[in-house]
């Protein structure tokens, strides 16, 4: 793929994923734009291109969208509601779109057939950007690393954290990772109607990424078992996660302890030439996120 005078919008820009999306675009000859509702406080790189705007409002996205052959596309909701509004505003203006999907997606299956509400959303979305007209890719994550940051305030005020399903498996993957396989898709050709499941190296448990945490800290973590009612009572009063959001996680978790242990992939070794980096590796790339403070 000729990438010269590309201009690519990445939507998301400010987040985990997309900030390294945006950063990593930088390294190629594209040209990147960025859709965020806070352009003064996004801090992203000069040579990014800011856009004021919110994915949930169609005219936003489609001033955004506007002489640009691709889209970076994650998406911040729990319900694919806006899902239509968003895939109208971007077809008629751009060429392709890489999608941020789940790993909780099943192929073969119709959005209503998924059996669970992550991987209905996210596949309703799926199917909407198929029928499209655009070019496509879906990007399917296992566990972000970056969901340990939940933790973050627990561990900087003392060395236990405390929460429920604790021997709950799984692969939490660096969100560079996921940009370095974003970046490829939407960069070079061979990644149409592809969707790539991704993930960490290793199957660890909440209790054993609470160690490695505490490893990459100099300090000694360890877990404590909560009750389901009393994690849920935790998080209930986290001001910071969605209320909504509580009773999914939790069903999650106790599916998953009922499930067969995640099966890890080489998928970004094959896509990127390198391997996906352990969960040591994003630890110490987040340690100042988890040192207590003055």
């Amino acid at each position: 793929m000729d990438t010269a005078q590309r201009t690519i919008l990445v939507t998301g820009a400010t987040g985990n994923v997309g900030r390294q999306v945006a950063s990593q675009l930088l390294t190629t000859d594209v040209r990147v734009r960025a859709l965020t509702r806070s352009p003064a406080a996004a801090d992203l790189p000069d040579r990014v291109e800011v856009r004021q705007g919110d994915l949930s409002v169609p005219r936003d996205l489609e001033e955004a969208v506007r002489g640009t052959d691709a889209v970076f596309l994650m998406w911040p909701f729990h319900t694919a509601d806006r899902a239509p509004a968003v895939v109208d505003a971007l077809a008629p203006h751009t060429n392709q779109v890489v999608f941020l999907s789940s790993g909780a997606v099943r192929d073969g299956l119709t959005p209503g057939q998924q059996p669970h509400p992550v991987g209905r959303c996210h596949r309703a979305v799926e199917h909407l950007i198929e029928h499209s007209g655009l070019r496509w890719t879906h990007l399917r994550p296992s566990t972000f690393a970056a969901n340990t940051l939940w933790w973050a305030d627990q561990i900087r005020s003392g060395d236990v954290v405390r929460g429920a399903y604790g021997a709950v498996p799984m692969a939490p993957l660096h969100e560079a990772d996921i940009a370095a396989v974003a970046v490829r898709a939407l960069t070079e050709d061979g990644h149409d109607k592809a969707a790539y499941t991704l993930t960490g190296p290793d199957v660890l448990t909440q209790a054993e990424q609470v160690h490695i945490i505490g490893e990459a800290l100099g300090r000694p973590l360890r877990w404590d078992e909560l009750s389901r009612e009393a994690a849920r009572r935790r998080l209930l009063a986290d001001d910071a996660f969605p209320d909504s959001f509580v009773n999914v996680l939790l069903d999650t978790f106790a599916e998953m302890l009922d499930t067969p242990r995640p099966v890890t992939t080489t998928t970004v070794e094959e896509l990127t030439g390198i391997p996906a980096r352990p969960l040591s590796h994003w630890a110490v790339d987040h340690a100042v996120d988890f040192r207590r403070r003055p």
